[in-house]
C-alpha cells in the first residue's frame, strides 16, 4: 500500500505505508516467542485466574446474586478481556520498546524493504496475536468450569473480540513505546490508563449505583465496551447497545493503529 494522501484546504491526512510484508516482522516475532511460550503463558494467566477463582469464589460466597447470576458468572466475562487488555500491553511497551531501543532490532528490519507502517503493524498485529492466545485459554477455562451460558457458537465473536481487543491495546501501547523516554514511563501508562480501566470497566461490579460523571468516565473506556460485548455473548445478557459498541472499538482502534505508525516514524526518524 502506498502512501495516500487525502487534501481538504490546510488539512492532510496520510495513511501509513503498510504493505503484506508486515507478516514478516509478526513471523520473526512468533518465532522468539515460541522459546519461552510456557513461562510467558503463565505470566499471563496466573493474575486473572486468581481473580477469577479467588474473588469469584471467595468473595462470591458473601454476595447475594448479581444481576440474577452468582458473583463468579458476572465477572467471568471480564476476565476473558483482562489477559487480551495485558497481553498486547506488556508485548507492545516494554517488548517493542526493547526491541527499538536495546536490542535495535528496528534498525536492522528497516534496513530490509519493510517501511516503518510494516514494522509497527507487525508489532501490532503480533501483540493481538498474543492476546488471542492468552483470551482463547482463559475463555476455554471459562468453558470448562460451566460459567458459559450461551450457545457454544458463541465462541467465534468472542475469539473475534478478543482479537479486536489486542489489537486495539496493541495499537494503544505502540503509541506510549513512542512517547517512551525509558521504561519507567511505563509505569504511568498502566497506572493512569489501564489500571483505572481494570477497575472501572463493570468487571467486578455493575456501574448503574455509581455516580453519573463516573457512567460517563467508564462509558469513555474502550474496555467497558468490550466487556459487555463478552457478557452479551458469554452469559446471554441482554445488551442493546452492541452494535454502537463494537463501532466505537473499531474507531478506536483505528485512530489509535494509525496514531502508533505516526509516532514510532517520528521518533525513529529524525
Amino acid at each position: 500500500m502506498n502512501n495516500f494522501k487525502f487534501q481538504i484546504s490546510n488539512f492532510k491526512f496520510i495513511l501509513p505505508d503498510i504493505s503484506w510484508r508486515a507478516y514478516r516482522v509478526w513471523q520473526r516475532n512468533s518465532y522468539s516467542y515460541l522459546r519461552f511460550y510456557k513461562a510467558n503463558l503463565l505470566g499471563n494467566l496466573g493474575e486473572p485466574l486468581m481473580y477469577l477463582f479467588g474473588m469469584g469464589i471467595g468473595i462470591g460466597g458473601y454476595l447475594q446474586a448479581i444481576e440474577g447470576v452468582s458473583y463468579i458468572e458476572f465477572i467471568a466475562p471480564g476476565i476473558i478481556m483482562v489477559p487480551a487488555m495485558y497481553s498486547a500491553s506488556f508485548e507492545c511497551t516494554f517488548g517493542s520498546f526493547t526491541r527499538m531501543t536495546e536490542q535495535k532490532t528496528y534498525d536492522g528490519i528497516l534496513a530490509t524493504p519493510l517501511s516503518v507502517g510494516d514494522l509497527v503493524m507487525g508489532e501490532i498485529l503480533w501483540g493481538a496475536t498474543k492476546s488471542l492466545i492468552s483470551g482463547s485459554i482463559m475463555l476455554f477455562i471459562i468453558y470448562l468450569a460451566g460459567l458459559m451460558k450461551s450457545s457454544i457458537l458463541m465462541v467465534i465473536p468472542l475469539l473475534i473480540l478478543v482479537f479486536l481487543i489486542g489489537f486495539l491495546f496493541a495499537s494503544l501501547a505502540m503509541i506510549a513505546t513512542a512517547l517512551s523516554p525509558s521504561y519507567d514511563f511505563f509505569n504511568y501508562f498502566f497506572t493512569l490508563i489501564l489500571t483505572p480501566m481494570f477497575f472501572f470497566s463493570g468487571i467486578f461490579f455493575p456501574l448503574s449505583n455509581f455516580p453519573a460523571w463516573v457512567k460517563i468516565v467508564s462509558n469513555l473506556m474502550p474496555l467497558t465496551h468490550a466487556v459487555n460485548i463478552s457478557r452479551y455473548f458469554l452469559s446471554n445478557v441482554n445488551y442493546s447497545h452492541i452494535l454502537s459498541s463494537t463501532l466505537v472499538l473499531i474507531a478506536c482502534t483505528i485512530i489509535f493503529s494509525f496514531l502508533g505508525v505516526s509516532l514510532i516514524k517520528k521518533r525513529i526518524i529524525k
